[in-house]
Formats: structure tokens, sequence, C-alpha cells
């Protein structure tokens, strides 16, 4: 898949819900970089992602996931879906369109208990709080007790609520990305109600 062909796909999605999509471009290879490389890919079997848009992470996820894992992409849009679908030829990659607040459900269906890892782009900055809390509450629920969300963000707003929700919170900054973005790995998840 060409960038060019990427980016004419994040900006359609872009412009047609600018509060849904974190950014007209696609992620950087150094935002990705910074906010993979971190982690123990040989222990992973479910990875969720959340926003996945036209795939950067989704294609650098699956180069690092071993074979018979699994990848869940949800994305609310069915244009970046199809996209991910028609571009990304693996059998690991289950790409559903959907609201990450149904991340429980979607992997009840897919026979898919919980998972080791959540990767996120959504725009927390520019969703009701309400929403938010639930999306991560239920990202919490899902996650096994060594798991961890991580996330990119443009704003700061997903920090006091994943502090509320991760027993270990870290994070970084990348300037390498359009635009700069905070970078978030979440560990040790509080259940909801605990």
């Amino acid at each position: 898949m060409s960038q060019a062909s990427a980016l004419s796909v994040s900006t359609r999605e872009f412009l047609r819900q600018p509060n849904l999509v974190g950014s007209a471009f696609p992620a950087s290879r150094y935002l990705v970089e910074a906010l993979l490389d971190p982690i123990d890919w040989a222990k992973l079997r479910v990875v969720v992602e959340f926003g996945p848009g036209t795939g950067p992470l989704t294609r650098a996820i699956l180069e690092r996931m071993v074979p018979g894992s699994c990848l869940v992409a949800i994305d609310l849009s069915p244009h970046f879906t199809r996209h991910l679908q028609e571009t990304i030829d693996d059998p690991r990659l289950l790409a559903v369109t959907a609201s990450a607040e149904s991340v429980v459900d979607i992997l009840e269906e897919h026979a898919l208990a919980q998972a080791d890892m959540i990767v996120t782009g959504i725009p927390f900055s520019t969703m009701s709080a309400d929403q938010g809390n639930r999306i991560l509450d239920a990202s919490a629920d899902v996650l096994q007790g060594d798991g961890a969300l991580l996330a990119y963000q443009m704003r700061s707003t997903i920090a006091p609520m994943l502090a509320l929700r991760f027993g270990d919170v870290q994070c970084a900054y990348v300037w390498r990305n359009l635009p700069p973005c905070h970078l978030y790995w979440a560990r040790r998840p509080l259940k909801h109600g605990d």
C-alpha cells in the first residue's frame, strides 16, 4: 500500500469525522518504534487496537506478534476497517467496525477471553468524559492481570484517567510525528469496581 493511498484515506476520514479521528496524518515510524519497541512481544497472544485508521501501527504490531496470536483492530469507521481488510493479508488480523466501548463483547464473540495488551490512538481529548471513562473501564476489565494499555495522544487528557485505572503509568513524548504526541504505557490494570 502506498503512503499516498493511506494519507488519502486518513485525510478523507479526518475531514468527515474530525472528532473521531486522532489526526489526518498516519503515525510516523518514529512514533511506532518509540511506542512498541519496549514491549516483550513473545508473551502476547491477544492484542487489541482501538482506532487503527489506515494501519501503520497495525502493520507494525503484526510484524512483532508471534505466529498463532490475534490482533483485534476496532474502529468506528467502516472505511478504515475495510481498508485494513483490503490491504493487510494476515490471518491473525480481525478488523471490526464497532466502538471501543464494546471490546468485552467483541472478544467474547470471537472466543477470546482477555487481552494481553491494548494499543490506542483514539482521541480522548475530543470525546465526552463519560465515553472516555467507559472505554477505559472496559479496557481495564478485559486486560489480563499483567496486561498493558499503550496510548499515543496529541493532548494529555488521558493521563489522569489512566492513573485511576492502572497501578503503573509511564509516559514520554515523541516530537518526530505529525503532530507530536504524548506516549503512555499503563500496566497493572485495576478492574472496574476495585
